[in-house]
C-alpha cells in the first residue's frame, strides 16, 4: 500500500497524462472540467432560456464521466489514502501567512480562515468567495476553458490561444497572489 499513499513521480504520472491525451486526441476529444457546468445547465434545461446552452449534451457524458471520477477519486483519497493531511510548507512561508492572518497555516490542510465553519460568519470572507468563484466561472468561460483545459489539451494540441490563456492564468495569479491579495485580507 506504501506505492498508492505516496505521491507519484513524474516519470509515471507525466507518460499516464500523455497516454490520456493521446487516446482522447485519436478520439477526436478535448479535456476540461469547465465544461461540465455548461453540460449539466444544459440537462437541466437551461436551453430553453439562453443559445449557449442549446447544444448536444448528450455528446459530452463521457467527461461527465471524468468529472464524477475526479471527484469520487478526490474523496477516497483524502478520506482513504491520506496519511499526513498538512502540507510541510517552509517555516519563513508559514511566518508570512501568519503575518496575513492566517493562523492555520502549517497546521491544516487548507486554512480554516477561508474554508472553516467560522469563515461564514464574516461577510468580507463570504464576498470575497463569491465573487472570486464568479470571476473563475465567467474567466473559464471566457477563456474558452479552463486551466486544466487550456494547460492539458489545449499545450497538448499545441494551440496558440491555450499557450497564451495559460501565460494569463499565471500572470493573473502573480497579480492575485502580490498585489490584491495583501490588500484585500
Amino acid at each position: 500500500m506504501d506505492w498508492i499513499l505516496e505521491p507519484w513521480p513524474w516519470y509515471v504520472a507525466g507518460p499516464l497524462i500523455t497516454l490520456t491525451m493521446a487516446l482522447l486526441l485519436f478520439l477526436g476529444k478535448n479535456f476540461g472540467m469547465s465544461s461540465n457546468l455548461r453540460t449539466l445547465c444544459t440537462m437541466c434545461g437551461a436551453g430553453s432560456t439562453c443559445d449557449f446552452f442549446c447544444f448536444d449534451w448528450r455528446s459530452q457524458k463521457w467527461n461527465l464521466l471524468i468529472m464524477t471520477g475526479a471527484v469520487l477519486g478526490g474523496f477516497i483519497a483524502f478520506n482513504f489514502l491520506s496519511v499526513n493531511q498538512v502540507p510541510q510548507l517552509n517555516d519563513e512561508v508559514v511566518i508570512q501567512l501568519h503575518t496575513l492572518g492566517f493562523e492555520s497555516a502549517g497546521k491544516t490542510y487548507v486554512p480554516t480562515e477561508l474554508f472553516g465553519a467560522e469563515a461564514f460568519t464574516s461577510v468580507k470572507t463570504i464576498m470575497v468567495l463569491i465573487v472570486g468563484g464568479f470571476l473563475v466561472g465567467f474567466g473559464a468561460r471566457y477563456a474558452g476553458g479552463c486551466t486544466s483545459g487550456h494547460a492539458i489539451s489545449g499545450l497538448s494540441n499545441l494551440q496558440l490561444p491555450s499557450f497564451i490563456a495559460v501565460v494569463g492564468f499565471f500572470v493573473g495569479g502573480l497579480i492575485m497572489v502580490h498585489l490584491l491579495f495583501p490588500l484585500i485580507f
